[in-house]
């Protein structure tokens, strides 16, 4: 457009009382995520809901790879100087990303700084405590917060003729044996994240210590104590059974979760969460229940602990950006959003209300399923050993345990060895840390 020419829209437009500004700036906001399948749509509809409630900021989703993918590039994303607005982590990177200081900006301070109503006590107190200062501060808000469960084909049970869900580890590994029998040659029963289900929720299940210090919650000077008896028992039974396929390891991610989807695996521990993808993939009756114990364990089963991610708020933005992202995290809070996202995605709600709403609405009269975990979680008064964990380095010193029980599995070592292998190794990572968190 030349002058004159603009010099004549200017007059046409005031001629018309319209005025001439340049275009509204609208301010956006980066979120990068590790959903995928189902949660991955609900994800991009949350973005989409946002931007179409308000016209000055931008949500913009991007998925990253699995949980550790997305959250090491966050990290070298903000060392390179062009880190996200807001990023997924996955709860036990929780330690990490506290003790890196300046890299975060705490969900309480932005909150409070934007002018945004926030009240931590509205959460779900199991779910927050994970996510805060020991004085109650929260840090990272809340986003799909689940638990472990036990999916059931229940269409392949009835064909093996297992009558009723196995509740204790005998009767797994009895149905197990049962599925095998009917036809299923490759899995008996299994599950994904191998160190979450057997070490992380194992222990808490059965209310025995991962570690000293509450496992990590009082203090980065923990010392890390799953050798025990009872864990020795629990690889040692799970070694006996994967040379048939009774048991058959799932890898150390979540992968393999079609196995159960597929039909393959008709007894399948992974996460609460994975209700949405269940719900569009797998062509069969199915439900869940809560996991396994021992029952020869005293006042087992304990509590459980959650899985799932919260979002960080990476440090070195604008006032402006901050309240992007403020607004967007009161949007998410919202007692009507948060029912309808639990009641979609299978993810636990974060919010009381939105528990209380779900409740009173019937929902899990109709969907039992989706309360499996918040039974779970709420079983008993959570224990020093049921409360959560927080370990720092814990990315890599799950690969760690993992690389010990696999090798337990593969007949390479004894469960004792493993697992004392595991503990050192671990400690080592965790001394490592230490130093650097002070």
């Amino acid at each position: 457009m030349s002058v004159r020419q603009f010099a004549a829209a200017a007059a046409v437009a005031a001629t018309f009382g319209f005025a001439v500004s340049p275009a509204h700036a609208v301010t956006e906001i980066q979120w990068w995520h590790a959903m995928t399948g189902g949660n991955n749509d609900i994800v991009n509809k949350l973005a989409e809901d946002f931007n179409a409630s308000q016209s000055d900021y931008k949500v913009v989703a991007t998925f990253k790879g699995s949980y550790p993918d997305t959250m090491n590039a966050g990290i070298a994303a903000f060392r390179a100087g062009n880190a996200p607005h807001i990023i997924q982590v996955f709860e036990v990177g929780t330690a990490t990303m506290m003790s890196a200081k300046g890299a975060i900006k705490p969900v309480y301070e932005l909150m409070k700084d934007a002018g945004e109503p926030f009240d931590a006590k509205a959460y779900l107190p199991a779910i927050t405590g994970y996510y805060s200062t020991s004085k109650g501060d929260m840090l990272s808000f809340p986003f799909n917060s689940s638990s472990m469960v036990m999916w059931i084909n229940k269409d392949e049970l009835k064909k093996a003729g297992i009558a009723e869900i196995p509740k204790t580890w005998p009767e797994v590994f009895e149905a197990a044996k049962k599925l095998k029998a009917a036809g299923h040659d490759t899995c008996g029963f299994s599950n994904a994240w191998a160190t979450w289900a057997h070490v992380e929720q194992f222990s808490a299940w059965h209310n025995v210590p991962i570690g000293t210090k509450a496992n990590g919650l009082d203090g980065f000077d923990t010392v890390l104590e799953f050798n025990s008896p009872l864990h020795v028992k629990h690889l040692q039974n799970l070694i006996d059974l994967q040379k048939d396929k009774t048991y058959d390891y799932s890898g150390r991610g979540n992968q393999s979760e079609s196995r159960f989807g597929s039909g393959e695996c008709a007894i399948f521990l992974t996460s609460s969460g994975y209700y949405a993808t269940a719900k569009s993939t797998a062509k069969f009756d199915f439900t869940s229940a809560p996991m396994p114990y021992y029952p020869d364990v005293q006042n087992a089963p304990q509590n459980s602990i959650i899985g799932g991610a919260s979002l960080w708020v990476m440090g070195g933005k604008t006032a402006d950006e901050y309240k992007g992202v403020a607004k967007f995290f009161s949007f998410l809070s919202d007692t009507n959003r948060q029912a309808k996202l639990h009641q979609e995605s299978g993810y636990l709600p974060i919010t009381k209300a939105a528990y209380e709403k779900t409740k009173a609405d019937g929902f899990y009269d109709k969907n039992p399923t989706l309360q499996t975990p918040l039974k779970e979680l709420t079983n008993k008064e959570p224990t020093e050993n049921s409360r959560g964990l927080r370990f720092g380095n814990m990315v890599q010193m799950r690969d760690i345990w993992a690389e010990e029980i696999e090798a337990a599995l593969a007949g390479k070592k004894s469960a004792k060895d493993a697992l004392d292998a595991a503990v050192a190794r671990g400690n080592a990572m965790l001394r490592t840390f230490e130093k650097t968190a002070k």
